[in-house]
This record gives C-alpha cells, sequence and structure tokens, in this order.
C-alpha cells in the first residue's frame, strides 16, 4: 500500500539521525548510502544495503553495531509491512543486546500482524513488565487475546476480487458517486505512470478506474484519462457529491528531504480528470496530510494526519471544505489512539469507518465502525473477522446496502495489497408452521397474523397444506394470531433470539371447531372422583387462554364416563367433573355467563375420529364406542376404548357474547 506507507511510515530525520550516528564509525559509501536512504524513508532501498552490512558484520566485537544494523532492518521491513521478516531482524537485535526497550514492542507488533498470536500475546507482557502504562501495548495485548479466540467470526463473506488484481499492489477502492459500475483504486502495477520507488521497490502508485459493462460484468481495469497521473506517487481518493472534484493524496518528493504526502484535487471535465492542484490545510511543510474522504453533505473533508495536537501516530481529523481557516476539528480520543487512525470512509453523518492499528484488533491495521452516540462521542466497534485479518486491512467502500469492497495485504508475504470484496448475507431468521384443526388435518381459509414491538405487521393465509412462514427480526417480540371461519382463534406469543445468525422458528396452530364437541386432552381426574390433578394445570390454563383470545364465545363444558358404573352413579360423577373444570375457570377470571356445565355419563359415547383412526389402527373412523360394540372387542381393546370414552370436552354455544 504505497501511500498508505507514505503516510503512516515516515519517522522524521532528526530521530533517525539519533539512532545511526553509531552507525557512521563504520564508514564505507554502502553505510552511509544507507542512513541517507532511511533518512529519506526510502525504506525498500535501505533495507537491502542493511542487509549488506548485517552480513558482513562477523567478529565478536561487531556484535553491538550488528544489533544496531537488525534494528534498522526491523525499521524498514516493519514500515514495508513484512511482519514475518521484520519480527526476526528484531529477534535479532534483542539477541544482540540493542539498547531499546522499543524493540521488544515492535517485536509483539510483527508476530501480531504475522498472526503468531501466542507468542505476540508472551512478547505483549515481557514488554508491559518494562512498560506497563504503554497504552499501544495494552491494546495490543487485548487485541492478540482476540485473535487467539478461533471462534469469533462475524457473517460477513470475503472474497479476493481477482478482476482488479495485478501482481504488485491494488488497494483504497472508491465507489464513483451516485453509481455502483465504476470503482476507483491506486495500483502500483507495470503498466502505471510513475518509476520504481525507492521507498516500496515498486512503480509509484497512480489511479486506474473499473467498469460494469450493460451485463453487470466487471471490465478490465483502465489507467485515468487525463493528466492527474504523473511520475509520482497518486492515490486514495476521495469525491464531492456531485462527482465533478476528485481529492486524492500525492505524494511530496523532494532532494534530500524526508517523503511525505499531501492532498490535491483534481475537477472532471467530460471524460478526463485535469491536473491535480494542492489542496492546502495546514501552513507547516512537515506534517502528512492524507487519506481524504468527503462527507455525504459535501461540507466536511475527513483525512489523516501526524500534525501536532493529536494523540499521537496518525490521527483522523476533518476541515470544513469550504471554510478552511479555524474549522479543523480533531475527531477526539474516541477514535484516535497513540496509534495511527487512517483511511477514513463517511458513509452517513453519525457513521464513519476508519483503519487503526492503536485499538485493540487482529494485527497490523483493522478496520473499524465508529457511530456517534446521541450523548456525544464516538461507539467504536471491531468489524471483526473475516473482514479483518492479523494483516494490513483498511480502505472500504460501500456499494449497495452491506457490499462493497476493501483492501488487505493478506497472505502476501511481500506486503503487497489486493482489493477484496465483502457482503453480509440477510439474515434469513424465519417462523413456519401448521395450521390444523383437533383431528390435525389443514384448516381450509386460514389466516395467520404476526405482530412484533418492533412496529412490524404481517398478515397472510395457510397454504392448502396449512403451512406458512414469515420472516423476522433478531430479538423481537411477536404476537401471533390464527383463526379460519367455522373455527376458534389460537393465539401464540414468542421473543426472536438477538443473536446474530440464522435462525428456523416453529409453531403450530391447532384450531378448536364452532360446530361440533372438543376433547381436551389430558385433564386428570383423582380415581372415581371429582378432584382435578395437579399434572391438568396446563391443560386448563390453555382453555383459559383460548376463552381470553376469543372473548365473544360461550361453551358448553362436558365430562364423559366409561360404561361401568350405574347411570345415575356416572351422571352424578360426570357432572361434577364437569363443574369443577368451570370452577377452575371462573377462578382464572373466566366470566360465569360464557360457561355452562354437563355432565352426560356413559349416553354419548365417543366416534373415532381420522385422528383417533391414526392412533388406534385397530379402531376405524366413523365407529361409535357403545357398550355393545364394545364388548365384541379383546380384553385390551375394551380397555382402550373405556379409555377413549373418559373424555371431557367442550362444545361451543354462541360466538356472539357480550360484556356489558
Amino acid at each position: 500500500m504505497e501511500l498508505n506507507k507514505l503516510v503512516k511510515k515516515i519517522v522524521p530525520i532528526a530521530v533517525i539521525g539519533v539512532v545511526v550516528a553509531g552507525l557512521q564509525s563504520c564508514g564505507g559509501a554502502k553505510l552511509s548510502t544507507a542512513n541517507e536512504q532511511m533518512a529519506r524513508g526510502e525504506y525498500y532501498d535501505a533495507s537491502r544495503t542493511y542487509r549488506k552490512i548485517y552480513n558482513k558484520l562477523t567478529k565478536r566485537e561487531e556484535r553491538p553495531l550488528r544489533g544496531q544494523v537488525a534494528f534498522l532492518m526491523g525499521e524498514c521491513h516493519r514500515r514495508l509491512n513484512q511482519f514475518e521478516r521484520a519480527a526476526g531482524a528484531y529477534q535479532n537485535a534483542i539477541r544482540y543486546e540493542y539498547p531499546d526497550t522499543m524493540e521488544y514492542l515492535y517485536l509483539a507488533q510483527m508476530l501480531h500482524g504475522s498472526g503468531q498470536y501466542q507468542r505476540a500475546v508472551e512478547a505483549y507482557e515481557n514488554y508491559l513488565t518494562m512498560r506497563p502504562d504503554d497504552a499501544l501495548a495494552v491494546n495490543g495485548l487485548a487485541g492478540a487475546r482476540m485473535g487467539l479466540n478461533k471462534n469469533n467470526r462475524t457473517r460477513y463473506i470475503v472474497r479476493k476480487a481477482d478482476m482488479f488484481i495485478s501482481s504488485r499492489s491494488d488497494f483504497s477502492p472508491m465507489f464513483a458517486p451516485g453509481t455502483f459500475d465504476k470503482l476507483y483504486f491506486t495500483t502500483t502495477r507495470e503498466k502505471v505512470t510513475g518509476n520504481r520507488s525507492e521507498i516500496t521497490g515498486t512503480k509509484c502508485g497512480d489511479i486506474w478506474v473499473a467498469s460494469k459493462d450493460e451485463r453487470g460484468v466487471w471490465q478490465r481495469p483502465e489507467p485515468l484519462e487525463g493528466e492527474l497521473n504523473t511520475d509520482r506517487d497518486e492515490g486514495i481518493i476521495s469525491f464531492s457529491p456531485d462527482g465533478s472534484t476528485m481529492y486524492l493524496t500525492r505524494a511530496r518528493r523532494e532532494p534530500n528531504s524526508s517523503t511525505s504526502v499531501e492532498i490535491y484535487t483534481s475537477q472532471r471535465s467530460d471524460a478526463q480528470w485535469g491536473a491535480a492542484n494542492k489542496f492546502d490545510i495546514l501552513k507547516d511543510t512537515i506534517s502528512a496530510v492524507g487519506h481524504p474522504a468527503v462527507s455525504p453533505d459535501g461540507q466536511w473533508l475527513y483525512f489523516s494526519s501526524d500534525m501536532p495536537g493529536g494523540s499521537g501516530g496518525r490521527d483522523l481529523w476533518r476541515v470544513n471544505i469550504n471554510q478552511r481557516i479555524g474549522s479543523l476539528e480533531n475527531l477526539g480520543e474516541w477514535i484516535n489512539t497513540p496509534g495511527d487512525e487512517m483511511f477514513p470512509y463517511v458513509r452517513t453523518d453519525s457513521v464513519i469507518y476508519f483503519a487503526s492499528n492503536g485499538h485493540p484488533g487482529y494485527g497490523g491495521l483493522d478496520l473499524f465502525r465508529a457511530e456517534l452516540k446521541p450523548s456525544g462521542g464516538w461507539a467504536v466497534t471491531n468489524m471483526g473477522r473475516p473482514i479483518n485479518s492479523p494483516s494490513d486491512d483498511f480502505g472500504i467502500t460501500f456499494g449497495e446496502g452491506e457490499t462493497g469492497f476493501f483492501s488487505s495485504n493478506r497472505n502476501d508475504g511481500r506486503g503487497y495489497d489486493n482489493i477484496y470484496s465483502f457482503e453480509l448475507p440477510d439474515l434469513k431468521i424465519l417462523i413456519s408452521g401448521y395450521v390444523l384443526d383437533r383431528d390435525e388435518e389443514p384448516v381450509s381459509g386460514a389466516v395467520i397474523r404476526i405482530v412484533g414491538d418492533d412496529g412490524s405487521n404481517q398478515k397472510q393465509p395457510a397454504r392448502p397444506d396449512g403451512s406458512f412462514s414469515f420472516p423476522l427480526n433478531r430479538g423481537v417480540r411477536y404476537v401471533m394470531l390464527a383463526g379460519a371461519r367455522g373455527y376458534l382463534n389460537a393465539r401464540q406469543e414468542f421473543t426472536s433470539d438477538s443473536a446474530e445468525e440464522d435462525a428456523e422458528y416453529g409453531v403450530d396452530f391447532i384450531l378448536a371447531s364452532i360446530t361440533k364437541p372438543v376433547v381436551v386432552e389430558n385433564i386428570f381426574y383423582d380415581f372415581d372422583r371429582a378432584t382435578l390433578r395437579p399434572e391438568s394445570k396446563e391443560a386448563l390454563d390453555e382453555m383459559v387462554q383460548m376463552l381470553t383470545d376469543n372473548p365473544n364465545v360461550t361453551i358448553e363444558m362436558a365430562s364423559h364416563t366409561d360404561r361401568h358404573g350405574t347411570d345415575a352413579y356416572n351422571i352424578d360423577l360426570s357432572s361434577r367433573r364437569a363443574q369443577a373444570v368451570i370452577d377452575y375457570l371462573i377462578a382464572a377470571g373466566i366470566s360465569p355467563d360464557r360457561l355452562q356445565s354437563q355432565g352426560y355419563g356413559e349416553s354419548r359415547p365417543k366416534t373415532i375420529t381420522k385422528k383417533l383412526a391414526r392412533e388406534y389402527p385397530q379402531f376405524k373412523e366413523g365407529d361409535v364406542l357403545t357398550e355393545e360394540y364394545i364388548l365384541n372387542l379383546s380384553e385390551e381393546d375394551q380397555d382402550i376404548a373405556d379409555q377413549i370414552n373418559r373424555r371431557t370436552e367442550f362444545q361451543v354455544l354462541s360466538i356472539d357474547y357480550q360484556m356489558y
């Protein structure tokens, strides 16, 4: 990520001078050359030169000098995002007792960035024994421990965007305003305008663009037409809302001076972009200013800079585009850390995305989402795996919904960046089931309604087989009602899980007919008595709910006995049992005006239904379990028939009851 390196990897000459001062005594053109390359920020060339020097320092008395050179090699590789090479160099610096505790922090960060989380945890803990208050190390340790948990993945789907990728770096994609058919990005592929960069060893970056054809298929990327791309580094762009102005980052290269970056603008004329002009934000020429991001209303320009007044490293700032003087703002400690915050992307006036290596993350730069809180300040959230990886993940742009592209150098030992696509599939949360009658047959013409406390209200007829299905939202309390002509309504309540994962709930509605008696299952009495047993409570409470859901209904509650005992005895027992149920319903709040009890003894034997015939295939649908019929059965089947006859059931008497 060449322009990224220019912004985040610049080290002031004075700092490098202190480090390399001790090396001057080594003499020789190559050592002087390495020092100068390092001071100018030419990390690729400097790393190669230091490697040659390191290999020549073989004498025992040269061990301290070898430790210094190893440290500087680590610094070069760190700035080139070559985490494993940098880790090896810092380990050598420690082995040769280079006297700088920062090598322990850098080693931990490089192990972290190469996905060696357990070793990174140990290295952070080692460093924190020396500097327990270092916020970067504290957050780094938290991030490395996050990395050890392999199960904390989001639902994002990430794929390498091969249609945009070259053999070099391609990064920081950005959609053109108002359309998702053009994607601009920065590239260092061989066909760019500039020459090889001493900083990275690849060519200087240019801005290219890819377009979709009329079938929606991405075509081969091409360089921008016009005068925008030069032999210098250009890239990392944003647009004004109308698409007529491009804001871009460009490298500033001057002889015998450190490399830095600045923000420029370019105007579009027809299909071409004009020569870039500097967009002045600061008066000083030392601070790096880059990674522009225009707010959706076109009023603010967000950017990354190491200017004084920040939290350390690179901070995110913003400035009013039309009133620059006096409008400069730092985004504050919620977003900015002692590390680097870069690559802002402003999605709405209250939601921004950015890359950071200062917040707890999975290694290198991670992508974060920040939402402005009503009380002020920002709530910052790591976007999680697989968006983030142990490597650098940055430069995000959104297309339609939760889709888009971002950059990452994951799985690339050279530190080259590639463009990846991402999408967050819609959660598939469903509730489905059947509307059936008491014989478990589909209810014709049933209608189901579901209302959520999030304001949702859905309604649909059941399918011919009685089935239905509704999409749901997470963490919502729902009330469902099923009804059909000729049947009592049935009601269900539940709350969907708040977990961010697909889920399917199942619920069936069993509707009671208003034209024929309905057996109430699972009502039990003490033997030869009318006392309700405790295990009857669930079925009785369902009766209460059914009457509550159907407030205009009156019913007859009836009880039936088997053929044993005298007629008078059975009538008395069944009457008392029916009244016991009525008493329970009244105690539960059902008006006595809606309830009648009746004991029928053995006078109304049960007729076998479809459901009973499926459950007891020895009986046929339509058989009536009279005493004469039962006496012709086996002893075992006689017991079953008597059991079926002993039942409690209700019959709807009216559906127009009104309480006065």
